[in-house]
């Protein structure tokens, strides 16, 4: 079988019809080729392993809720997603200077103004995301399944979803990672069908 990363753009294609169609197994298989990739491009923005860690969560995330994102005739998974990550811890860096600068200003302040909720077509694409999910999500402890609907489906970043729910953002985060590897891991845990039928 041809690496994800070495298909190319036929790879691609199928992969995001796939995604489209909520194939839990083709997001398994672009974190296993892209997850490495989409960390290094986040730490030589961030210069942080672990908000590096984060991006990831995220990247991934919006992959998985939000396929249509990703137009494989317009070009690679791979530069979609090294794109996307730069994008992304680019924000991150952005959000953690002016978090720093609110803290030291007025931390009272820092979750004042509500972050908008997500558009009714991110909506109804998340609600089906969630369904197709229902299952994995349904191994995971209560708390970790919080954190994650908040940040898989409704679009919040780990500090967003520690206020929300009244906890620390250090446990918020590390619930979210703990769950993001929880699920690529039962993600990738059944044999692909296809692959023992010889297709």
């Amino acid at each position: 079988m041809v690496p994800v990363e070495q298909a190319g753009v036929g790879a691609d294609a199928e992969l995001h019809r796939r995604l489209v169609y909520g194939d839990e197994s083709a997001l398994a298989e672009v974190y296993t080729a892209y997850g490495g990739l989409v960390r290094r491009v986040a730490v030589r923005v961030t210069r942080s392993a672990a908000a590096a860690e984060d991006v990831a969560q995220e990247v991934f995330a919006q992959l998985w809720s939000r396929p249509y994102a990703f137009d494989p005739h317009r070009g690679s998974l791979r530069t979609w997603l090294s794109l996307l990550a730069h994008r992304r811890a680019v924000d991150w860096v952005r959000s953690e200077a002016r978090h720093r600068k609110d803290a030291r200003a007025d931390d009272s302040a820092l979750h004042a103004i509500p972050e908008p909720g997500p558009g009714p077509d991110e909506t109804v694409v998340d609600r089906e995301r969630s369904l197709l999910l229902h299952s994995a999500l349904a191994e995971l402890p209560q708390p970790q399944r919080e954190v994650v609907h908040l940040a898989y489906f409704a679009g919040r970043t780990y500090r967003q979803a520690a206020v929300e729910l009244g906890i620390p953002e250090g446990t918020a985060k590390t619930r979210l990672r703990t769950a993001l590897r929880t699920l690529a891991e039962s993600l990738a845990d059944p044999p692909d069908p296809a692959l023992e039928r010889g297709a």
